[in-house]
């Protein structure tokens, strides 16, 4: 077997808890494979390279094996290459400010606090 569908694949390597879902986020743009948006039945084959979006969080990995069927956590590591890059220091976290929930939207001044500390100014 020389290529699999995207959201078949990303499921198999557990990027995604069901197939549905890997297809749901297919549909919404949330997976590229080689930096273009996909349809979940695009066909994935060793060396390419794809990102998924999942909960606010960028994956990027590239297909080292093929699989089409649910695998077990230790063949789903060797069947990609994790080339995500590391997640901010808690530190960095801590430090940007969350407004409560409910509390609407950020004044002019907290959004130049919140472009300040990004580093968008």
């Amino acid at each position: 077997m020389t290529t699999a569908r995207v959201d078949s694949w990303t499921w198999s390597v557990r990027l995604f808890k069901t197939r549905s879902a890997a297809a749901t986020a297919c549909r919404a743009g949330h997976v590229r494979v080689n930096g273009t948006s996909v349809k979940a039945a695009h066909p994935v084959k060793i060396g390419d390279e794809v990102r998924v979006r999942v909960s606010g969080v960028e994956r990027i990995v590239e297909v080292a094996k093929i699989v089409t069927k649910r695998v077990g956590a230790p063949i789903a590591a060797e069947c990609i290459i994790d080339r995500s890059p590391p997640p901010p220091p808690k530190e960095l976290l801590a430090s940007i400010p969350q407004r409560d929930r409910g509390a609407g939207r950020p004044t002019k001044r907290d959004r130049r606090e919140i472009e300040k500390l990004l580093g968008y100014q």
